[in-house]
């Protein structure tokens, strides 16, 4: 309750009351805490009584009946209030002093919303990031570093592997022949190294493989032999396809090496155009060489002289013993 004000007299005059914490603090320019709690008290009261609000404060001529109104409201709660206090709630109420007003909706505002509702959404974006960095890091690891290695394995091939290779298989075939290396396998060696110097790695590999055939073939030892078997063709005659007047004359070979085994050769099917890996091929022969040979093997059932050709080691071909009229099939 506020306190009642003493009258002495002094003299001929009244003398002017003691200034009260309330009006000192004024006098500096600020309100004591407990007038503002009053004075936020008296809005909050009027906020709640809308009665009050809705007739007495929308006219000017009536602040005076709800100031007395609002007297009597506290009066009759035991409490006090200056009538400058109600006078400053009333003010207050119509300035919307004490509410609150939601900042404007600027980006630092949404921001700010963002953060506090972290909470609600935090989990989501949290799980999003993490189901993409996992579908980076098996992205990586399955895919990026296969990749990466076999860039690498491409380029150590190219300048490493491939130039090593064709050049000691180039010396290799010129140990197999004495020196002298055929001029197609020097000219193998440097489209393959052409090709490996600019990226080209299917045709250095080509070159490789090149290389490593005419090898094999240089170190290969072997005699061509007429098939004499019991039950197999020694020799047959084909009427081309392009020339139906025509007869093609041929002998049934194999490779015999010095185990006797056969030798499986790379041979060019002239009927085909394709070149097949077979232990057995027929070569093409004057059709006497035929006659010769089917004779000989009608009078006891042995070819006598089964042997053709033969094949020496550091030779690219062998050399035959009987004439041929060029071309050989692998099917009959």
């Amino acid at each position: 309750m506020a306190a009642q004000e003493s009258k002495p007299e002094d003299g001929g005059g009244v003398s002017q009351p003691p200034q009260s914490t309330a009006s000192a603090a004024a006098a500096d320019g600020s309100a004591p805490l407990d007038d503002v709690m009053i004075a936020m008290d008296v809005v909050d009261t009027l906020r709640h009584d809308q009665l009050i609000v809705e007739r007495e404060l929308n006219e000017e001529e009536r602040r005076a009946k709800l100031i007395e109104r609002l007297r009597e409201i506290y009066h009759g709660q035991g409490i006090e209030v200056p009538d400058r206090i109600l006078e400053e709630g009333v003010k207050a109420l119509e300035e919307d002093r004490f509410v609150y007003k939601p900042p404007s909706d600027t980006i630092e505002t949404r921001l700010a919303r963002l953060y506090v509702s972290r909470g609600s959404w935090g989990r989501y974006v949290l799980g999003g990031l993490g189901g993409i960095l996992t579908i980076w890091i098996v992205w990586y690891a399955f895919y990026e570093v296969p990749q990466q290695r076999a860039v690498a394995a491409r380029q150590v091939e190219l300048t490493q592997t491939l130039p090593d290779e064709l050049r000691n298989l180039e010396e290799q075939i010129k140990a197999e022949t004495g020196g002298n290396v055929p001029p197609a396998s020097s000219a193998t060696v440097r489209r393959g190294l052409a090709a490996a110097r600019t990226g080209n790695l299917d045709e250095a590999r080509t070159a490789r493989q090149s290389l490593a055939e005419e090898l094999a073939t240089l170190k290969a030892a072997y005699e061509v032999r007429i098939v004499s078997r019991k039950g197999e063709l020694s020799g047959l005659w084909r009427i081309p396809k392009l020339n139906p007047n025509a007869r093609n004359y041929y002998l049934v070979v194999e490779a015999i090496g010095a185990d006797g085994k056969a030798i499986p050769r790379n041979v060019l099917n002239e009927e085909t155009g394709k070149r097949e890996t077979v232990s057995k091929w027929a070569v093409r022969v004057p059709r006497g060489v035929l006659e010769r040979v089917r004779a000989d093997k009608q009078a006891d059932g042995i070819i006598d002289s089964p042997v053709v050709a033969v094949k020496q080691r550091g030779r690219m071909k062998p050399d035959w013993s009987i004439p041929l009229s060029g071309g050989e099939i692998t099917r009959w």
